[in-house]
């Protein structure tokens, strides 16, 4: 299973003093609530997902690929803007160069890579099983 997220922000990480919350009105805590949210379900696909296939012992069939430290106008849903597709490329050219978490020795390009062959393999025995 190839997973592919939407990306977070790097925010989601982000602490906040209790003076700083103090200052907050009901806009600032759904903002923050909202994208808190968000993060947490796209981390609960991923462990729950992650989970069942290792339980499976079939944790290599499983590859989620996500960036989740987005910035700026990247973390837009709903921006199309040219601009905002270049910067989304390159943010998805520079994830291929990070290593996959979770104790994966690949980066993501190895990973996707491996991907394609087992999809590209399984496709064959598949057509070979047909022509019988």
């Amino acid at each position: 299973l190839l997973s592919l997220g939407t990306g977070t922000t790097s925010e989601f990480d982000k602490t906040y003093t209790a003076e700083e919350t103090a200052k907050w009105g009901a806009i600032q805590w759904m903002l923050v609530i909202q994208r808190m949210t968000d993060a947490a379900s796209s981390y609960m696909t991923d462990y729950y997902l992650s989970t069942v296939f290792q339980a499976q012992n079939s944790q290599k069939n499983y590859l989620r690929v996500q960036e989740n430290a987005l910035t700026g106008t990247t973390t837009e849903m709903d921006d199309a803007s040219e601009a905002n597709m270049e910067s989304l490329v390159q943010v998805g050219e520079n994830l291929l160069k990070k290593p996959v978490p979770k104790d994966n020795p690949e980066t993501y390009e190895e990973a996707l890579k491996r991907f394609a062959k087992l999809l590209s393999d399984r496709k064959k025995l598949r057509a070979n099983k047909a022509s019988y």
